[in-house]
């Protein structure tokens, strides 16, 4: 049976559950020292998505991430889960980056391990744009494959099973791949007592931008035309309200009213 080489692009982002109004800088980049740094969810997904390939076919699992050094904490959290090794992409060039220069040096990085597979989560909570993930599969020149569900493997193919809104659809991907993966996977498999103890203090192999030949231009704030205008915090405060009774006539009078004021019709 072939094994597979897999790779995850994994991030630590802010914890944006408890944003304050110091959460960004006047430059339109977070503060991230302001909020407390965790393990992307649905990077989480996706790393059991290659844990799962390697238990269920063979192989081995890489982890990367790009951020300063104390990103590291999440890199020993999936060695813990049963990665087999971790890589840190830190430099001052890389400070800044968007999303198109982020895509980039992940690229980089990854083309590197010459991965069969390639896993990210479908999109940070920090941005939530989704893109980091398809760039980097069009700068692998790979197949991409959005909000992974479910995973089959046959030979040099991957059969996908992902999400469309309206439903699923299954499809098949030369390898190599790469594959978004949302929360439908599964949930991260909890730490295993032995590795937590071997790594709960190792230290990740550290690579700069110059270790994997990424241009400076097209790195941090240089290869970054994302700019941000202004940042506004939006509070929601509540109102009156009206308790509607769930019923045909209930309904019907809540309707009657809004036709009244004009508020519809």
């Amino acid at each position: 049976m072939k094994s597979y080489n897999c790779v995850v692009c994994i991030k630590q982002v802010p914890d944006t559950k408890k944003v304050t109004g110091q959460a960004m800088k006047e430059d339109g980049t977070i503060n991230r020292a302001a909020l407390p740094a965790i393990f992307n969810p649905e990077d989480r997904n996706a790393l059991e998505a290659a844990l799962w390939v390697k238990e269920t076919y063979g192989g081995t699992v890489t982890v990367i991430t790009m951020g300063l050094p104390a990103a590291k904490a999440i890199l020993r959290e999936a060695l813990m889960c049963g990665a087999d090794r971790a890589v840190l992409v830190t430099d001052r060039k890389a400070a800044g980056s968007d999303t198109l220069a982020t895509s980039y040096i992940l690229s980089r990085a990854v083309a590197k391990f010459k991965p069969d597979l390639v896993f990210c989560g479908r999109q940070a909570i920090d941005g939530d744009t989704a893109q980091v993930g398809p760039q980097i599969g069009e700068k692998l020149d790979c197949a991409v494959v959005t909000y992974l569900e479910k995973l089959e493997l046959d030979g040099d193919f991957a059969v996908a099973v992902r999400d469309i809104g309206t439903g699923v659809e299954k499809c098949r991907a030369k390898l190599p791949a790469l594959f978004t993966v949302t929360e439908k996977f599964g949930e991260l498999r909890p730490f295993q007592m032995r590795r937590v103890m071997k790594y709960k203090n190792a230290e990740p192999e550290t690579l700069s931008c110059a270790d994997i030949d990424a241009e400076d231009s097209r790195c941090g704030f240089a290869g970054s035309p994302t700019s941000v205008n202004k940042i506004v915090s939006v509070v929601l405060a509540g109102g009156d309200y009206k308790e509607v009774e769930p019923t045909d006539e209930g309904v019907a009078a809540l309707v009657g009213e809004l036709v009244a004021d004009h508020t519809i019709g």
